[in-house]
């Protein structure tokens, strides 16, 4: 018996209608980075286990660092998922401080996050350049994982006005690898680089227009089918005070919240999903 499948998480609540078919359903998924301890986290799953239900149009996953997976997957409420924060290239075997697609499958994870901005610039190390991410990707979906993958641009970008010609260079290698049915496991998480953890957020219009203009991308590169069914969630500081705004917009599906997923504003954010 796999070790999730031992854990009696308590049971979720759903509430409203199923997205119709040949919609897409919401994905809201919470990063709480390299955050919290075993008290902070036990707190925080209490308050979420009694937040109330979530829409049944929307899918919430939430990444947690390696450590708290365990805790995670024995006490959160069952209808939301678990996502690592990455995995490596490898499988496993002689890669010393390494976690496997294949482990995290193995103990329950149903989510990576791949490609974060803050792996691709590297913190007092090396950073993973688009290549390494599209490897990375095909090997977890492969181990059976399904993957948030992260592209965006930095400041000095979107003023210089290369805005999708950077979110195509990111695509472009995950592309080269991806079969085209291993689209259907990938959720594609746009976030500007300048507004993670600055407090600064794009307007709905300017991530309304970037996602459109992914999802075109995607329509000429890989199928129209599949833009047509993948989710582009946004990820630069989406909160409680402006999630409706952007999940209004016809080609934002969802949001990859950082700061505002260590608190019970996490919730106000998937409240704040349109109904079906």
């Amino acid at each position: 018996m796999a070790f999730a499948d031992s854990c009696k998480r308590p049971a979720g609540s759903s509430a409203g209608a199923e997205a119709p078919e040949g919609q897409r359903k919401y994905l809201i998924g919470g990063n709480w980075k390299s955050n919290g301890t075993v008290e902070s986290v036990e707190k925080l799953i209490a308050e979420f286990n009694a937040a109330g239900p979530i829409p049944a149009n929307c899918n919430v996953v939430i990444g947690c660092p390696f450590i708290h997976i365990p805790l995670c997957l024995m006490s959160l409420r069952d209808d939301i998922e678990i996502a690592a924060q990455n995995c490596s290239l490898t499988g496993t075997g002689a890669y010393t401080g390494e976690i496997s697609a294949s482990q995290l499958k193995d103990i329950g994870v149903t989510w990576v996050i791949l490609g974060h901005s803050e792996r691709r610039e590297g913190f007092g190390m090396a950073g993973e350049d688009s290549a390494l991410v599209a490897a990375k990707t095909k090997k977890a979906l492969e181990e059976g994982l399904k993957v948030m993958l992260c592209i965006g641009e930095k400041k000095e970008e979107r003023e210089a006005g290369t805005t999708m010609e950077v979110c195509a260079s990111q695509l472009k290698p995950v592309a080269d690898v991806l079969s085209k049915d291993d689209w259907a496991n990938v959720s594609i998480a746009y976030e500007p680089v300048w507004a993670i953890g600055t407090g600064l957020t794009a307007t709905p219009d300017m991530a309304q227009e970037t996602h459109a203009n992914i999802r075109g991308w995607i329509s000429d590169n890989v199928g129209a089918d599949v833009a047509a069914a993948i989710a582009i969630q946004y990820g630069g500081s989406m909160k409680g005070a402006n999630a409706e705004g952007l999940l209004s917009q016809p080609d934002i599906d969802g949001g990859l919240i950082g700061g505002a997923s260590l608190t019970m504003d996490f919730f106000k954010c998937i409240d704040a999903v349109p109904s079906a």
